[in-house]
């Protein structure tokens, strides 16, 4: 006879470090990500892009392909099935129409969808791709992003365009101290070490994707629409992911594999190279920023203004908010921020890791350093004195802030107090060493979200969740998440995921998974553990509980709920050749409750690495005359490698509660990089005594800005 487990002390095991429960199944190879689930009778597409930046298909020769070598059809625009692209999404967005493929002669930009050729083999898919012939009637371009754009407008993405309040020209009028300066960030890509592929079938009027995302219901909400189908008719299943970084949502693969299904009547695979991810999967839009500060004698800030410029494709609006960082960091009796965009004949950026708050935090922080210095004010002090009461723009209160935390925790670790403010001092043979600093904050939003857990006759629990595992650990997170409600060791707990019939939950962005699936995980374990009776035989198929958040999370208090955290960063600059190597790194956060110490550290860490690649190396250029990108690969596009990054980068947490939340999980995957680079580069300021408001600060750059003179 089965019964129901006695009820032992909670085991406390969030909180402590546990190793990943699929690690065994990714070091030895048995854990399957989208492209390597195999399928009977699989056919396999490969997309055609555009070679022009503007202009219209002509012809689409598909003749000759179809009669290459185990090639099966040829989709464009002339054939392709009619898709649904009048509606509002998941997200709150309308679907970018690179993704809702086929549907028009236009070519908005290089690199655009503009056919698929699908093969029996993968290879024969890619030659017949790259004989394909099309023709277009090529129209001028612009893909020029500046300051002076005479079309750029203020627009809302998903915040307000524009806030302000208060007199700002005359209170920088007033202002003993005044910044006023000019940053840039470049265009940069998510890199994931996972390309996008998505395999698509038909069964039964049922549309079934199996595919690389950070959402399974986004996604399957996304295809039922464009399909024109029920919501029961499309299930999307992402066992797991290699990297997504913001990229993964509804891309071209899944549209164009779902479409070839149809045609062909058996499974389409549609797989990305490396180089068709610079084009159709988005990217973080370029930024130029302006920032005002205006401050009294003390470095009391009396005015604010922070504007951020980024490009959109002309097909897509697309805003990265970086002003919008300054609407909960700093306060002034006069603040101003605005988020602006220009539509280029360019590709459509899209979310990318910490969107706004990481190339906002740059031209921001950098500011705040440079005012420390015009102030003689030390750049934490500086910080400090201007630290809100309440949200700056919303007025509400905070749930918990504990920046000047992070700060002095920081300040006490990386030493600090030992540091001479003044610039180009201090010298370590060639090279010239400066220290940096830059404060930090993500939002710390929730998603509703449903979760199963059922009490098995075996005496263990299955745990039941449409959530994507993109890589953070998430497995092993709802694991200790679950058996913690439910009192039992971690080894009882057996978490699925990865599949859109298991009902909706939120989405792996915006540093909200954890925190949402946990919520709703730990209720309906809370739930089934009070309807456990020890003793009690189970029957066959054990016993469920279903949860939904939605009600729990809309009764939340109005408040300003955010990850905090305080970088540091210590820089050599070569003073012959110009080279920047940061050799050490530290990172303090506020980050609620941590429910696995091992998989946190590496979320905070990476973010700070892919700081300091934004800093010293990202940067993708646009060739002017083509449209298209100069070195589209990982060859041409440069991101840090275990060669760049110090041995030193350390990321500990201080102790923060949101008392409103019954989990007390704050979002950890983008604060990390939030801060990163500004802690870099005011660094290399404090080594050199000159400012770099450009990103990313290559050899050459410090060279002509006089920043590595002997």
């Amino acid at each position: 006879m089965t019964v129901a487990p006695q009820r032992p002390a909670a085991p406390g095991l969030i909180g402590t470090a546990h190793t990943r429960v699929e690690g065994r199944d990714k070091v030895t190879g048995a854990a399957r990500y989208g492209g390597d689930i195999p399928f009977a009778g699989l056919a396999h597409g490969m997309l055609v892009l555009s070679t022009v930046a503007r202009g219209r298909i002509r012809s689409v020769d598909t003749g000759p392909v179809l009669a290459m070598p185990g090639v099966l059809t040829v989709l464009h625009h002339g054939n392709a099935p009619r898709l649904n692209s009048d509606y509002v999404g998941i997200l709150g967005v309308p679907p970018d129409p690179t993704a809702v493929v086929f549907q028009h002669d236009r070519v908005p930009h290089a690199g655009w969808p503009v056919a698929l050729v699908v093969a029996e083999t993968p290879e024969q898919a890619r030659a017949a791709a790259d004989a394909l012939t099309v023709r277009y009637e090529e129209e001028p371009h612009d893909v020029a992003l500046s300051a002076d754009r005479p079309d750029a407008y203020a627009a809302d993405g998903h915040m307000p365009g524009t806030t302000e309040k208060g007199d700002l020209e005359a209170e920088l009028a007033a202002s003993a101290h005044v910044v006023d300066a000019e940053y840039t960030t470049p265009e940069e890509h998510h890199a994931m070490m996972e390309p996008h592929v998505a395999t698509a079938w038909w069964d039964g009027g049922r549309l079934d994707v199996v595919d690389s995302d950070q959402g399974i219901t986004w996604v399957a909400d996304e295809l039922a629409r464009m399909f024109s189908l029920d919501a029961s008719a499309v299930r999307v299943r992402s066992e797991h992911v290699g990297g997504g970084f913001g990229s993964k949502g509804v891309r071209a693969p899944q549209v164009a594999a779902a479409m070839a299904a149809a045609e062909l009547g058996r499974p389409v695979r549609v797989s990305l190279t490396r180089r068709q991810m610079f084009s159709v999967t988005g990217y973080r839009s370029p930024t130029v920023q302006r920032v005002r500060l205006g401050a009294g004698p003390d470095g009391r800030l009396r005015a604010l203004e922070h504007t951020s410029l980024n490009q959109t494709s002309t097909v897509y609006e697309f805003v990265e908010p970086g002003a919008g960082v300054a609407r909960t960091m700093y306060d002034a009796a006069a603040h101003r921020t605005e988020n602006r965009v220009v539509r280029l004949d360019v590709p459509s950026p899209t979310w990318m890791r910490a969107p706004g708050e990481a190339p906002g935090s740059f031209a921001l922080e950098c500011a705040l350093d440079e005012l420390a210095e015009k102030c003689g004010v030390d750049p934490i002090e500086l910080r400090l004195r201007n630290e809100p009461e309440t949200g700056p723009v919303s007025g509400l209160p905070f749930a918990g802030r504990n920046v000047a935390a992070c700060f002095r925790e920081g300040a006490r670790r990386f030493g600090w107090d030992a540091r001479d403010p003044r610039p180009g001092v201090r010298r370590d043979g060639r090279w010239l060493v400066g220290t940096g600093t830059a404060a930090a904050s993500f939002p710390a939003g929730t998603l509703p979200s449903t979760a199963a857990v059922t009490a098995e006759a075996d005496g263990g629990f299955t745990v039941r969740i449409s959530a994507s595992d993109i890589g953070t650990g998430a497995r092993t997170a709802l694991t200790l998440i679950a058996a913690d409600a439910l009192r039992v060791p971690s080894e009882r707990i057996d978490v699925r995921l990865g599949d859109s019939d298991f009902g909706p939950s939120g989405i792996a962005a915006g540093s909200m998974g954890t925190r949402s699936w946990g919520w709703a995980v730990a209720a309906a374990a809370e739930e089934l553990r009070e309807r456990l009776v020890p003793g009690v035989e189970l029957p066959p198929e054990g016993i469920t509980v279903r949860s939904d958040t939605t009600a729990a999370i809309a009764a939340l208090a109005a408040k300003e709920r955010h990850t905090w955290g305080a970088q540091f960063a210590e820089v050599a600059v070569d003073v012959t050749t110009g080279e920047t190597r940061v050799r050490r790194m530290l990172g303090v956060f506020a980050a609620g409750r941590i429910v696995n110490p091992l998989t946190a550290r590496n979320q905070l860490v990476g973010g700070m690495v892919w700081g300091i690649s934004m800093a010293l190396h990202e940067e993708a250029v646009r060739d002017p005359a083509s449209g298209a990108l100069y070195g589209a690969d990982l060859a041409g596009y440069h991101v840090a490698t275990h060669a760049d990054v110090p041995p030193e980068v350390e990321a500990v947490w201080v102790d923060d509660h949101d008392p409103d939340d019954p989990v007390g999980i704050k979002g950890i995957g983008e604060v990390g990089i939030v801060g990163a680079a500004a802690a870099v580069a005011n660094a290399v300021w404090h080594a050199t005594g000159v400012r770099h408001r450009g990103l990313p600060i290559r050899p050459d750059r410090v060279l002509r800005a006089g920043g590595a003179d002997a």
